[in-house]
């Protein structure tokens, strides 16, 4: 079979790999001119540094399956996270039980009841019983209001903006059974992954042997539309890199694109099909990259519950990878999901160092401008769905409506949030059912007779 793919990142990669090594021709377009999408990398004083963070948890099985088939496997390592919660002007530790204990913002009875029922979510296995219900509503009941007020809430607005008190419950749900999934020890200390030549040298050689098996993979690559004929949704006009624009027949298509973005380039679908591709709304994700000559906290990940403040996390890399790779610099990343509406999303990036400094300086006042060597200025769409109540029941069917065409995207990564392992297990799923769908296909066109002795 020929399979073309529109999107060059972890799930399109990850499908092409799974269709070449079963003797398909799989091509890629990446619109880019790298692959990656939020996985691909940028150069910092001679290291590989994502645009945005990434890490891998304990249960990121898929990822590191990869990348050991890949052999990279040596380069992964398993490292102790650090994790701090900004309240009150001041830092608390937020990495384990012990630390929930000990944090004073809540009454000690309001520290019980959260402890408890996080205990009780990490304990349930299945999350039907939360789609019916909002964050809000789930979290003010059981843990009460000051603990949904103080710890949950600030981290909902912070990554949902105005959808905060939308959110399903089913999403917390998710986070904090990963999180606990990658603790280890008798301290419950987290242990993250990371694969020390960056998560792009996975891509790069994902892409090398995609290449390898006999397929094709190409940047600065447009599809302009997914063309319908004869009752499949199977050609693609594609213009490479300053060529003309040319029709390329297939026999199947899987799209990798945010699903406003697959509205535009397919046929017109089904009003049912339709509606579940306009009903998700997105929020982006706009970073700012700091490369320091000293460190900014001694945590990895810092959460900020503080509504003056205008990022939601401070991520310091170095302070979980060796910052040998990146010449001795420190690094940390700076977090934002707004909405493109959102005044952030335009600033430009000298317009958010101006604006993020004072913050920092509050949050740590020995911070001065002068640390600061170079900075970059990410931006990212269509990359948050928003997850709300029963949001299972409107996730568009990896089969589309119209034959040859499959979507793959993270509106589709259910109960589970988005992620590069589940990227890869997307990727993987839609080409078997592209090569299953294919193999049925040929059996019902057989005779009747075929194979009778």
């Amino acid at each position: 079979m020929r399979i073309g793919i529109i999107g060059g990142g972890v799930a399109g990669l990850a499908a092409a790999y799974h269709l070449a090594k079963e003797g398909h021709f799989a091509e890629v377009f990446e619109q880019a001119d790298f692959l990656g999408g939020q996985a691909s990398t940028v150069d910092v004083f001679g290291g590989r540094l994502e645009r945005g963070y990434h890490h891998l948890f304990v249960s990121d099985t898929e990822i590191t399956d990869l990348i050991h088939e890949l052999g990279l496997g040596e380069q992964l390592a398993w490292l102790e996270s650090s994790v701090g919660f900004y309240h009150g002007g001041r830092i608390w530790d937020f990495a384990s039980p012990m630390d929930l204990l000990q944090f004073k913002p809540l009454p000690i009875l309001s520290r019980l009841r959260v402890g408890l029922w996080t205990l009780i979510l990490q304990k349930t296995k299945s999350y039907g019983k939360f789609e019916g219900v909002t964050a809000k509503d789930w979290l003010s009941r059981r843990m009460g209001r000051k603990g949904y007020e103080v710890i949950w809430e600030p981290l909902l607005r912070g990554k949902f903006g105005e959808f905060y008190d939308k959110i399903g419950m089913t999403w917390i749900w998710n986070k904090v059974t990963l999180r606990v999934a990658s603790r280890k020890g008798a301290g419950q200390k987290e242990h993250l992954g990371y694969p020390m030549g960056s998560f792009g040298e996975v891509i790069d050689v994902l892409a090398e042997r995609v290449v390898q098996q006999g397929s094709a993979v190409h940047t600065s690559a447009s599809v302009s539309q997914i063309v319908e004929s004869d009752g499949s949704a199977t050609a693609l006009d594609v213009q490479l890199k300053e060529g003309e624009t040319q029709r390329r027949e297939y026999d199947a298509v899987i799209a990798t694109t945010p699903s406003y973005v697959f509205a535009r380039l397919a046929p017109p679908m089904p009003t049912e099909y339709q509606s579940k591709l306009t009903g998700i709304n997105y929020l982006s994700a706009v970073l700012m990259v700091l490369v320091m000559d000293r460190p900014f906290t001694n945590k990895y990940w810092l959460n900020i519950a503080d509504s003056s403040v205008p990022f939601v996390a401070l991520i310091e890399h170095t302070n979980l990878i060796d910052r040998g790779l990146y010449g001795g610099k420190h690094i940390l990343y700076i977090s934002n999901y707004p909405s493109r509406d959102n005044e952030l999303y335009w600033k430009s990036a000298e317009d958010l160092i101006d604006l993020f400094v004072p913050h920092l300086q509050k949050i740590n006042p020995d911070f001065d401008r002068s640390w600061i060597i170079e900075y970059h200025h990410h931006r990212v769409d269509g990359a948050q769905p928003i997850v709300g109540i029963n949001y299972e029941a409107g996730i568009p069917d990896h089969r589309t409506p119209l034959k040859g065409l499959y979507l793959a995207n993270t509106t589709q990564i259910y109960p589970e949030d988005r992620g590069t392992n589940y990227s890869v297990r997307m990727g993987r799923q839609v080409a078997r059912m592209v090569i299953e769908d294919s193999q049925r296909g040929s059996e019902q066109s057989l005779p009747s007779h075929a194979g009778e002795a």
